[in-house]
């Protein structure tokens, strides 16, 4: 999620609604023109390139990442399409109540049989301060309250940061941490696991304003780390009397 509010365009307050209207229309073209000069250059370097890619996928890396649009998987990584599988949120949370992020992880793991999931964040990240402050934005709300929760858990540390930007950082960079955990308490990895010892699961943060990726040395490949509480056993039948 982008702390930038400004529109794609930033269009004079003095304009008539009819050349409003041609702006977005002119910036609608772009795209599709965007579309075929893509296809068009694709094509040059490699002129099977999309039937290859219509024969199916078979990525290694799970991405989840935040929405915001400056921090694309594929750019980041140097990759193409077809080589990573993609979920996107804002402020990449990852909570067990979720369905739509357990749907992808479970085809990502289970089906594709991806061997890295990369929990993604980054410095700047316009939900990370939302979460951090006191207003409401409204249904929204209700979101950044997995983020207010890592803020909680780690409010012992945050509090004692006085520089505002430098403690969204180290929001960002705890909420990774925290998020990585969540996916590793999951019976969709947990079960992976007994399966197949090559399922790894990572946490980095993107720091736009150079575009590396920091890598926050919390991969985990077993549940050795998560706590009693959270390393399951087999499904067993709960007996009713």
């Amino acid at each position: 999620m982008t702390s930038n509010n400004s529109k794609i365009n930033n269009t004079n307050t003095n304009q008539t609604a009819e050349e409003v209207k041609v702006i977005q229309q002119r910036t609608y073209e772009q795209l599709l023109q965007g579309n075929r000069n893509f296809v068009d250059t694709t094509l040059q370097e490699d002129p099977e390139f999309f039937k290859k890619l219509a024969a199916g996928q078979n990525p290694d890396m799970l991405w989840i990442g935040c929405s915001d649009s400056r921090v694309p998987a594929n750019a980041l990584t140097g990759t193409k399409p077809g080589q990573v599988f993609v979920h996107r949120n804002i402020a990449n949370v990852c909570v067990h109540s979720d369905m739509n992020m357990l749907s992808v992880l479970d085809y990502a793991v289970n089906v594709l049989k991806v061997k890295h999931v990369i929990v993604a964040g980054h410095y700047g990240c316009g939900g990370i301060m939302a979460a951090m402050g006191n207003k409401q934005f409204g249904l929204i709300d209700n979101w950044l309250r997995h983020i207010k929760d890592v803020y909680r858990i780690h409010s012992h540390e945050l509090d004692l940061i006085t520089d505002v930007t430098a403690r969204a950082n180290r929001l960002v960079e705890l909420n990774v941490i925290e998020q990585v955990y969540n996916i590793c308490k999951t019976t969709i990895v947990q079960n992976a696991w007994k399966e197949r010892p090559n399922l790894e699961i990572h946490g980095w943060v993107i720091d736009i304003s150079t575009g590396l990726v920091k890598d926050m040395n919390v991969s985990c490949s077993n549940s050795d780390n998560l706590g009693k509480v959270f390393a399951l056993d087999s499904i067993q039948s709960i007996e009713t009397k």
